[in-house]
């Protein structure tokens, strides 16, 4: 059995992200925890202009609040047709108290109302990691493009994942398995190569 390497807090309470990012970091030699295990930390305001400054942002607010070394991820859904939004707005989309239901219909209102085709989009993510300093160790970022549908479809994931069809499938991101989209994903991308930095990083 190999030895554990460190621990680092994954900072989200978002179960849906953390089984993802377990799964993708499985046998990597490293523990985590989540922000379940913090209530009372708040939740810092999301200003960055890029993915990446949103993941830092996270990353070391939740590092500096905890003690902890920290990884945070900020993603959104870009669509062509709609000049690239909601992009970093993505999960704000529709109000700070909206569910994923109410963004994915937001999204194809929108779409509707637009005299542009184009149904192509891509997810964008960025992966960063604080020292509990707040020294920012690494930033990774994922890229996967595909295609918007009409209606949802499928159970699995969240977010947009019912609306989204990544190129070279016919399912969305709802519909694959797990196994799947821990390949393909945006945040899957950027995982990766978060974790081939852990496998050199051992300090935290």
């Amino acid at each position: 059995m190999r030895s554990l390497l460190g621990s680092l807090l994954l900072a989200t309470r978002n179960p849906g992200k953390v089984r993802e990012i377990e799964s993708i970091f499985a046998g990597s030699g490293w523990s985590f925890s989540s922000l379940q295990s913090f209530p009372s930390v708040d939740t810092p305001e999301e200003s960055g202009a890029t993915y990446a400054d949103n993941a830092i942002l996270k990353a070391r607010f939740y590092a500096l609040a905890t003690g902890l070394c920290a990884l945070a991820d900020d993603s959104g859904l870009e669509v062509e047709a709609l000049a690239g939004a909601p992009g970093v707005f993505s999960a704000r989309y529709a109000g700070e108290n909206a569910s994923d239901a109410d963004r994915r219909a937001l999204l194809l209102s929108e779409l509707g109302r637009t005299s542009n085709v184009n149904r192509r989009a891509r997810f964008v993510s960025a992966v960063a990691i604080s020292d509990a300093q707040g020294s920012v160790l690494n930033v990774s970022e994922g890229v996967c493009e595909g295609t918007i549908i009409f209606s949802p479809r499928g159970d699995g994931g969240f977010g947009y994942d019912p609306l989204f069809v990544p190129d070279g499938f016919n399912e969305t991101f709802a519909e694959l398995s797990a196994d799947i989209k821990n390949r393909i994903s945006h945040r899957a991308r950027a995982l990766m190569k978060t974790r081939d930095f852990l496998r050199s990083w051992k300090s935290c």
